[in-house]
């Protein structure tokens, strides 16, 4: 297995757990007649996987890409959270189990997590993870990609309603991730999620939970929307797309910032501009593994164990020590979203 700590940094998993794990993970994939793990980059097309485990889907591939997890950074001096992650979606030749992800995660300072739901069936699995892992709170939503089809069967409105039901429980502390995507749904199938999206507006007010928001090539009418139904208190703008406008825009009303390995990206110059000139209470930091994997192992599968990549990276750009970021990190988190 291609996953190691580095030499200098003393690990309590050992080098012979590794290797137990990394012989079960190959019986499992021997077991299910599998050698690799599929890449998407949407939740349309990931294909489910029940009896994998306790995760849900696999990421779809593409020929070529390196599937071997990346070694370990060097831990962080401080915890910091994933704000948005996805367990149920395994990837890559190694894949880790939930329970295998958190564990990697904890190694390097990543103590707690936000795992997020994209359909009715994924967002059950989540809340029910955060019930059964004081590590791990839930979001659950009806992704904007998926709330066209959803909407044109005549359940959107079934589904929501058991959103609702989900939004309840004590463990679900946000609603998301929902929003407007203008790159992966045509124009026929926006109206459909601008009704989605203003109904986990409404819930997540309703509940007094957080909303996390995918805005993707939409940032005109996510902003517009969030004004003219009033966004919740706690608004977040999940992997953080936009440039230093919006983040002058989300300065001036509160929402909250989280940047993702994309901030590592060399052709990303935008975000980190968005990164220099946000309020610093106003940002987080995420994975949404198992895509969005930080440089230097962009294109390669994604965990929750990786963050510490971003996190020095953005610390690098703001000219702030790990410490004293991932310290700010936390508390905007945690103010997000309550204690574990």
């Amino acid at each position: 297995m291609r996953i190691k700590p580095d030499a200098s940094v003393p690990l309590k998993i050992k080098a012979a757990r590794l290797r137990e794990r990394e012989v079960r993970l190959r019986e499992g994939e021997m077991a299910a007649g599998r050698e690799s793990v599929p890449e998407c980059e949407t939740f349309q097309g990931c294909e489910a996987t029940p009896g994998h485990g306790a995760s849900l889907r696999e990421r779809k591939t593409t020929p070529g890409r390196d599937l071997t997890l990346p070694e370990f950074p060097k831990p962080l001096p401080v915890e910091v959270i994933d704000n948005h992650t996805h367990l149920e979606l395994v990837d890559g030749r190694h894949s880790l189990s939930p329970e295998q992800a958190l564990e990697y995660a904890a190694q390097v300072g990543v103590t707690r997590i936000v795992q997020v739901g994209t359909d009715l069936r994924t967002s059950k699995w989540s809340a029910a993870l955060a019930a059964a892992d004081q590590r791990v709170l839930a979001a659950v939503a009806i992704h904007p990609n998926d709330a066209p089809d959803v909407a044109a069967a005549g359940d959107l409105e079934r589904q929501l309603a058991e959103l609702e039901a989900l939004a309840k429980q004590p463990r679900v502390r946000a609603i998301g991730e929902s929003g407007l995507d203008y790159f992966r749904t045509a124009p026929d199938g926006r109206a459909a999620q601008m009704q989605s999206f203003e109904a986990h507006i409404e819930m997540a007010k309703k509940h007094g939970i957080a909303l996390q928001i995918h805005d993707r090539e939409a940032h005109d009418d996510v902003v517009a929307t969030l004004r003219r139904v009033q966004a919740p208190e706690r608004t977040v703008f999940h992997c953080f797309s936009g440039g230093a406008p919006l983040a002058k825009i989300c300065n001036d009303n509160g929402w909250y910032m989280s940047f993702s390995g994309t901030v590592t990206f060399k052709n990303a110059p935008n975000l980190r501009d968005a990164l220099a000139v946000a309020d610093k209470n106003l940002i987080m930091v995420e994975t949404d593994a198992p895509f969005l994997t930080p440089v230097p192992y962009r294109g390669r599968p994604n965990s929750p164990y990786l963050m510490p990549y971003t996190v020095r990276a953005m610390a690098d750009h703001l000219d702030m020590s790990v410490a004293e970021l991932g310290a700010q990190l936390t508390a905007n988190t945690l103010k997000v979203y309550g204690q574990w």
